[in-house]
């Protein structure tokens, strides 16, 4: 039988991470010992109650039914989550829906919203899931330029008059994935005008609220006023807590959208486990020392990265927040090119910045998911790439 995938799926272009992974494999086979530095994945363990709660949540025969939706214990864990940490109120009931992972919220959310031609304005560069989602729910995407000059904050107010009109949606995400900017209240604001005046709901990807640094404070979209009236917020337990793996996280927002996109996972999915459910709920409970001590390892290897490539004349800006470096590359490399170079040529994996979008090109994207020992060990090996090829500081920096 011949097969042909559906037209949908043959709109969605193969990973980038998928062709990493084959180039990463083809590296280690010719001896060379890659330091990975492209995949998002936190390399660092959950909190130790964590493990213990799920082991010993586990070992309870009735815990392996399905769960049909997230507890109330867990619910009312993310409301005191967000009055704790963001100042913002939440009804656990119906204010807070969980999700399996913040992809999977933003992977199905378009389908609970999005008619066939409706826009959904998503940023560029982006996370992929977010076109994605628009493409599956026959939506049509239209990108927002993040640009340097603008702080990489999306000017709304260039958007053609005939797209907004047909926008049902626009994706923000502060701080970010790839670009790891940060937004301020006033932008957000700007945002809500935006959106009560075009009917338009603004979704918040809010995965990195916690790896924020250098004393910057936090900023949920929620904390907004007029946010929860147009707005959601996902968030996540895989980088604030490490549990990656575990698949849960949450929205928060507006109750009507809340409830069909719930209306939706109820015809698709029966819930999280409930072990794993018990012991996200101990996470976002406890101490905030936790979460402190996550930040300052995540500073100490960006600084370790930033002052590493400096030396070797790779003038990159430190990151305010998240687990990435946006990194502009030099003249005469494309993002594709200089990223396939460092796995083969130098065993550094990055991912080229074109990936995440059109504005991405002329960047690459570095994870800090390796230990400040090996971010220095890559920082060497890249000096010594560089220096064969006649190095960043022989070249225009763009």
């Amino acid at each position: 039988m011949e097969f042909t995938p559906s037209d949908k799926v043959q709109q969605m272009a193969t990973g980038i991470f998928t062709e990493l992974a084959r180039r990463k494999r083809s590296a280690s086979r010719q001896g060379i010992e890659v330091i990975d530095l492209s995949v998002g994945s936190p390399d660092l363990p959950p909190p130790p109650l964590v493990a213990e709660k799920l082991a010993a949540s586990a070992q309870h025969a009735e815990n392996y039914g399905y769960a049909l939706g997230g507890t109330r214990e867990f619910h009312e864990a993310v409301s005191h989550f967000y009055r704790r940490r963001y100042g913002v109120e939440l009804d656990p009931e119906q204010e807070v829906l969980q999700t399996m992972g913040s992809q999977d919220g933003l992977a199905h959310l378009a389908l609970a919203v999005v008619n066939p031609g409706d826009y959904v304005l998503i940023p560029d560069p982006g996370y992929p899931i977010y076109e994605a989602g628009v493409v599956l729910a026959g939506g049509q995407v239209y990108p927002l330029p993040l640009r340097e000059e603008n702080g990489y904050l999306p000017r709304l107010d260039q958007v053609p008059g005939e797209i907004v009109a047909r926008t049902k949606m626009m994706i923000l995400s502060y701080p970010g994935n790839p670009v790891p900017a940060m937004a301020d209240v006033s932008f957000f604001e700007e945002a809500i005008r935006f959106a009560k005046r075009h009917n338009i709901l603004i979704v918040h990807d809010f995965a990195y609220s916690e790896l924020i640094f250098d004393g910057r404070p936090r900023l949920s979209f929620m904390a907004v006023p007029g946010a929860r009236e147009v707005g959601i917020e996902f968030n996540s337990l895989s980088k604030t807590f490490n549990m990656a793996g575990c698949r849960i996280g949450y929205a928060v927002g507006h109750p009507g959208v809340l409830r069909a996109l719930g209306t939706l996972k109820s015809n698709i999915d029966y819930g999280v486990f409930l072990p794993v459910q018990q012991a996200a709920a101990a996470a976002l409970m406890a101490d905030d020392r936790l979460l402190e001590a996550q930040v300052k390892e995540y500073e100490a290897r960006r600084d370790t990265l930033i002052s590493g490539l400096t030396k070797v004349g790779w003038q990159v800006a430190k990151s305010p927040a998240t687990m990435f470096v946006w990194a502009p590359i030099p003249a005469g490399w494309t993002s594709r090119e200089l990223a396939f170079a460092l796995i083969e040529q130098a065993g550094v994996a990055v991912v080229p910045g074109d990936a995440f979008g059109r504005q991405g090109e002329g960047y690459v994207r570095i994870a800090l998911v390796q230990p400040s020992g090996r971010l220095a060990e890559a920082v060497e090996r890249i000096g010594r790439f560089l220096r064969r090829r006649d190095g960043l500081g022989s070249q225009n920096q763009p």
